[in-house]
């Protein structure tokens, strides 16, 4: 077995885990994930002609697949006279209609291609509302892992390299069994739950990350923040806790995050952008070029009307993962808004870029007078309040909000004005906005925490 480029110069263990034990551990699971992770290492360096032309044929024959074998997708092409084998570029794509949660909701079974093999039933974790039951095959597993691990390898780091994961899904966390936990060991990965950041919890945190001293930490950026601030509180220099490289997904990634991230730990931050039903879209490279995984995903911005955007508008970013054949995942509506980037990366990659990723449509609030703005305009007056160590706002309806509050021991009551006069001043003065102070801010049913709902 041919030993990963990003290898050498690694540990032993390192390079026995990554180039023995974890491609072993996959083709026990059934996975293809490093065939395809050798794939995807040279197929970042094509041209732009080259990329094309290889998405152009592979979306047919997913297309082609799509419409002999799947019941929902047979019925679709027929009613709009749709012609996988006449489709020639990827704005062919726009002739067929988008696929929703309702609708997924509503066509489970008919989702389903005849003769599949092995799906798995995954959920969304509902963060924004019920959540999505939808299935999942081993070929997308196999290309999620596969993309995540080429980004990871992209900073100097691998699969053994010593790891912390800040995570909250209750899939992850309700699986950690005997099996599981010596594989954890083996991968020198340790999983730290995101659903228990109490104060004592992440003293907790803090000193495990300080005696593993970890290489990577991956997870939310909100709790991975959290902690760092934390350990800024308790007068800890984090700086030397051996992290090289903080992997963030999941929940937007704001500025302030970041460098908290950044100065508290030391090390860089690489940014991360999918879900559990669409799949690993994006990654940071250290160049920071947010790089599309465009072997296997075709990403559309689209406005409220559903109109196909070009680079540079912003829009609802809508996903064809062209891994997804035995559960078709084509044109979904993501809920989340971005911005496509036409330009390219100095990295040299020829992966097609996302210059913005702004979050989801629900990571909006309105003004007394109707008017739709960003989360951040909320955020920002309330972050930067001294002795504000977590928050959440929540917009009950226009004329109301309550913000909820973890605060330090030495915060000053008059601070409270200060959090009501700015965020009045965006959102009007007719709003009602209520404070309550929390000793803890639970997290969503995912084990995300949102800002704003």
């Amino acid at each position: 077995m041919q030993m990963p480029e990003a290898n050498r110069g690694r540990d032993w263990y390192t390079k026995l885990v990554s180039g023995l034990i974890f491609p072993l551990h996959e083709w026990f699971k059934g996975h293809t994930s490093l065939s395809t992770l050798h794939f995807l290492e040279k197929s970042q360096w094509w041209s732009t002609e080259k990329l094309s032309d290889f998405r152009i044929l592979k979306l047919r024959g997913f297309l082609k697949r799509a419409g002999q074998r799947v019941p929902y997708y047979e019925q679709l092409f027929a009613e709009v006279g749709f012609d996988p084998e006449k489709l020639h570029s990827l704005d062919d794509l726009q002739r067929l209609p988008f696929l929703t949660k309702d609708i997924i909701r509503s066509h489970l079974e008919e989702l389903k291609a005849e003769g599949r093999r092995n799906l798995a039933r995954f959920n969304t974790g509902g963060s924004t509302g019920s959540p999505l039951i939808f299935f999942i095959s081993k070929e997308r597993v196999s290309h999620d892992v596969a993309a995540k691990w080429r980004a990871t390898r992209w900073w100097g780091k691998d699969i053994g390299d010593p790891e912390i994961v800040v995570w909250g899904s209750p899939i992850e966390l309700e699986a950690q069994d005997r099996v599981k936990t010596w594989r954890d060991r083996l991968l020198r990965t340790r999983l730290l739950s995101a659903f228990e950041m109490s104060p004592e919890k992440l003293d907790e945190y803090v000193s495990t990350i300080r005696r593993v001293k970890p290489q990577m930490l991956f997870g939310y950026p909100s709790a991975i923040s959290l902690i760092a601030r934390h350990a800024q509180a308790m007068g800890e220099a984090a700086d030397n806790f051996g992290i090289e490289v903080a992997f963030v997904t999941a929940e937007q990634l704001y500025d302030h995050q970041r460098e908290e991230i950044e100065r508290i730990f030391g090390c860089r931050v690489a940014n991360g952008y999918g879900g559990r039903d669409s799949g690993f879209i994006a990654h940071e490279c250290p160049d920071g070029g947010m790089h599309i995984s465009a072997e296997d995903v075709i990403v559309e911005i689209v406005d409220e009307r559903g109109n196909v955007l070009p680079p540079g508008e912003t829009g609802e970013i809508v996903v064809t993962h062209l891994a997804t054949g035995d559960f078709p995942f084509i044109r979904y509506r993501t809920g989340d808004i971005a911005v496509l980037d036409d330009g390219a990366c100095s990295c040299g990659r020829g992966l097609p870029l996302l210059k913005e990723i702004q979050g989801r449509t629900t990571d909006f609030v309105v003004a007394e007078d109707g008017t739709v703005m960003h989360a951040l305009a909320l955020i920002y007056a309330i972050r930067d309040v001294p002795g504000v160590q977590n928050f959440k706002i929540i917009q009950e309806d226009p004329k109301h909000i309550r913000v909820q509050l973890v605060t330090s021991p030495g915060f000053d009551p008059k601070n409270e004005d200060l959090i009501r006069n700015g965020i009045g001043k965006r959102v009007g003065a007719g709003v009602d906005i209520a404070l309550e102070t929390l000793r803890q801010i639970p997290p969503e049913a995912s084990g995300k925490h949102r800002y704003v709902v």
